[in-house]
């Protein structure tokens, strides 16, 4: 169900916390300067008992490697004060100064042992080459962290973890978007990063981390999320939760949000969206009720062009002709 603009209006109500209230499953229209900073915070309570959001970050660099496109650390970040985290930093070879620099949302598809690691090796749905070599061939920078259970940090099973976090009041999702939050922390002290110039982008489980992360973080100007872009509604009407991992459920989420919500926090910044029409993760109908929000969205806002959702026949997969557009829409808005 879409409000109208008059619906919305009529139907905001203020809890405890003066935080916006919406009814269970429906959409609650877009979100206005007046309310943006409220949503966010409610969205980020939302995640569960988390680490202090202001938890000072810490680097060890492990090594550093030259590659045959551009150099590459290996660091162990503190971000979480709970467990290091592993991480991927590139740069082009011979650069000096601060650079844009793009945060690189590894995806889930059961490789648990693979995470960051797609970042330079790659993964059979991303076209070539690696999004680290693409990144640094432009002239920019990139990082790529091990989300919980993932690589490095592949000590406990995604079940177990959900389950233990539940148990402690955490939820698995929110203390992964939490240590993406604090790798921006850690990007904006480097001084070879150009904090003013920072970009998420991602496929699957990476796709929906950079729209919840720039919905959150004011600080990503450019957003890309490739195959992910799910109507939760949608996706239960067409019975399709067991399609997404366990992490991607937050509790009490549909009670106060819906996708085209959460991703109406990153207007008017520049998004990106791309979907394949046959993939079940991400059901059109759904894509459908997103895109037209957005586009009301950023129409208002006085940006109708830094939103663009594209749609491909396949399934869940990034395409040439994407790869191609997440190109140029980095070059022009990054």
């Amino acid at each position: 169900m879409l409000f109208s603009r008059r619906q919305w209006v009529a139907t905001l109500g203020l809890g405890s916390a003066g935080l916006v209230l919406n009814t269970p499953g429906e959409a609650g229209g877009i979100v206005t300067e007046k309310n943006e900073a409220e949503q966010r915070k409610l969205l980020y309570d939302l995640m569960g008992d988390l680490p202090e959001r202001d938890l000072p970050v810490s680097v060890r660099k492990v090594d550093e490697e030259e590659r045959e496109h551009y150099l590459l650390e290996r660091l162990e970040l503190d971000l979480n004060g709970i467990e290091p985290v592993p991480a991927y930093f590139v740069s082009p070879k011979g650069s000096s100064g601060p650079l844009p620099t793009v945060l690189f949302n590894h995806s889930h598809g059961g490789g648990y042992d693979i995470g960051k690691k797609e970042f330079i090796e790659g993964r059979e749905y991303l076209q070539n080459p690696p999004y680290a070599e693409v990144i640094t061939s432009l002239g920019w920078r990139g990082l790529c962290i091990d989300a919980w259970v993932f690589g490095e940090r592949s000590h406990t099973s995604e079940a177990d973890m959900f389950k233990e976090m539940l148990w402690k009041g955490q939820v698995l999702w929110g203390m992964m978007v939490y240590d993406a939050l604090k790798a921006v922390d850690y990007l904006v002290t480097r001084p070879d990063v150009d904090a003013t110039r920072i970009a998420t982008l991602g496929i699957s489980m990476g796709s929906t981390m950079a729209w919840w992360l720039a919905a959150l973080d004011e600080r990503i100007k450019v957003t890309v999320d490739i195959c992910c872009l799910t109507d939760f509604q949608t996706l239960i009407d067409k019975k399709g939760l067991s399609l997404h991992g366990v992490y991607y459920y937050v509790p009490r989420l549909l009670k106060y949000f819906t996708a085209a919500q959460i991703n109406a926090l990153i207007a008017p910044r520049a998004h990106l969206g791309l979907a394949g029409i046959r993939d079940p993760l991400t059901p059109v109908e759904g894509l459908d009720i997103i895109e037209s929000e957005l586009n009301r969205v950023y129409t208002e806002k006085g940006s109708p062009e830094k939103w663009k959702l594209l749609r491909y026949d396949v399934e869940h997969q990034e395409t040439l002709e994407g790869r191609q557009e997440i190109i140029a829409f980095l070059r022009k808005h990054l």
